[in-house]
């Protein structure tokens, strides 16, 4: 009973070679898939969030959450280029330590992907019904609230679902098309907060800088690393790209970038135009403008917080079905879940019941913002990505490397101790959540996944 035995590099050039996948994703197209991810829910939500852990040090947090990401960008930068298949760190993990430990990645990332784009549309109902209250216009509470809440089902959630479903379903670069629009609707409208509140900073704001101390800024991190764990989502992206050793480190490299400098200077003016316990952690950025009396701006913010969820949850559903395709056509889960479809050339089938199960959990239950449960499976992930280019320096030294992640094996061991100290900085409830999640992967593996394994298949045949 093997359970760690891996995949080489053959065994994904002939799975991509056979997907029947476009390849028309370029660099820009991939760095604003990460941005569209992470400059949504994260900007909108978690700067707020993390503005009451840590004050004003929130900025730090940010500089914290940031650095990691950055290390951690670089060690998917080096994998990504020798193994250019979706299925980011699952797909890695299958090379550098074997079947098991791949599918704990893979249970792993359907928890951040999934409940993730069920919060991200129950955020996006919220934020619209919101708005559109401010506006005179209430829609009853049974067609916006899960059952729990006192309502029977929460349409919007669902209606928004399906349409990013259905957008998913007809084709990557129509996807991408519609990402990028979306993205650069609402890089605009937070340069507009940026624009609008600079002038309004009240340097008394500041002061005291970090009422919790080091806890606080580093508690904040934790939850404010939710905000960047968008950039999983451009190597998922690598077997749709037309040179994906070259296009995916520089589409990192140009996402973390611009989302690294935006979430600072939003910080910055967040917490220095309105006292930090005064932030309204889900109406954070259009309720500082209207703290500082503009109404026009905090309604332009606000339609860009709704626009801005809808890429988010464009790029999470995109995560989503490319790593259940790519689980599925290794024999983790059912074949099913890996058909393309020949019109379109997307995972079809896939696409419809990740939709599905995503609009049913967003429509039915009472989703809260489960920011640390997604960080704790996300952090995990980045430790053994980390791990994995130190393991295939050794194992696999003559794999060829269009980008070699600088210091190794130093960085990837700096990147683990950063993601340990931030997990480390969550919950028991967290820890205990997560460890319930991966016992039903587990048992989910034994029942099925090992026994319908494709590897399992081929060492059947080679056998006969």
């Amino acid at each position: 009973m093997n359970l760690f035995r891996k995949r080489t590099t053959e065994d994904f050039k002939r799975a991509a070679s056979e997907s029947h996948l476009m390849k028309k994703l370029s660099a820009f197209d991939l760095a604003a898939l990460g941005i569209g991810s992470v400059v949504g829910t994260g900007i909108f939500v978690a700067t707020g969030q993390g503005s009451q852990l840590a004050g004003p040090a929130v900025t730090i947090s940010f500089i914290v959450a940031a650095i990691t990401s950055a290390l951690c960008a670089l060690t998917y930068s080096e994998l990504a280029t020798m193994f250019p298949v979706a299925g980011s760190t699952y797909s890695y993990s299958y090379v550098a330590f074997g079947e098991i430990i791949a599918w704990i990645i893979g249970w792993d990332l359907i928890l951040e992907y999934l409940v993730s784009a069920a919060a991200v549309a129950s955020g996006w109902s919220g934020t619209l019904v919101g708005i559109l209250k401010n506006y005179g216009i209430s829609i009853p509470t049974a067609i916006t609230s899960a059952p729990t809440a006192g309502g029977i089902i929460d349409l919007p959630a669902v209606l928004i679902t399906a349409l990013i479903t259905w957008i998913l379903y007809l084709g990557v670069s129509e996807s991408a098309k519609i990402n990028n629009i979306i993205v650069g609707v609402k890089i605009f409208v937070i340069l507009v907060f940026i624009f609008l509140g600079i002038t309004h900073i009240d340097t008394a704001n500041y002061h005291p800088f970090a009422p919790f101390g080091i806890n606080g800024i580093m508690s904040g991190a934790a939850i404010i690393f939710f905000a960047f764990i968008g950039f999983d989502a451009v190597s998922t992206a690598a077997e749709e790209t037309e040179n994906p050793k070259k296009d995916v480190p520089l589409g990192l490299a140009i996402c973390l970038g611009v989302v690294i400098i935006m979430y600072i200077a939003v910080s910055l003016v967040l917490t220095g135009i309105v006292p930090f316990k005064s932030i309204n952690v889900n109406d954070a950025l259009p309720g500082a403008l209207s703290h500082i009396g503009i109404s026009w701006g905090s309604a332009l913010v606000g339609v860009g917080a709704v626009v801005g969820m809808i890429s988010t949850l464009l790029v999470t559903l995109y995560g989503q079905v490319r790593i259940f395709m790519v689980m599925a056509r290794d024999g983790l889960l059912p074949k099913v879940f890996a058909e393309v479809n020949k019109k379109y050339s997307t995972p079809g089938l896939c696409t419809i019941i990740t939709g599905i199960v995503t609009a049913v959990m967003a429509g039915l239950l009472p989703l809260s913002v489960i920011m640390e449960l997604c960080n704790i499976g996300t952090l995990f992930a980045f430790i053994l990505v980390s791990a994995g280019v130190v393991v295939l320096r050794r194992t696999m030294p003559n794999v060829e490397r269009k980008f070699k992640c600088p210091g190794v094996p130093y960085t990837p061991a700096l990147t683990v101790v950063f993601c340990l100290y931030l997990m480390a900085s969550l919950l028991l409830v967290t820890w205990i959540r997560f460890g319930v999640w991966m016992l039903i992967g587990f048992a989910i593996y034994f029942a099925y996944g090992f026994k319908h394994s494709t590897i399992n298949d081929e060492t059947h045949n080679f056998i006969k």
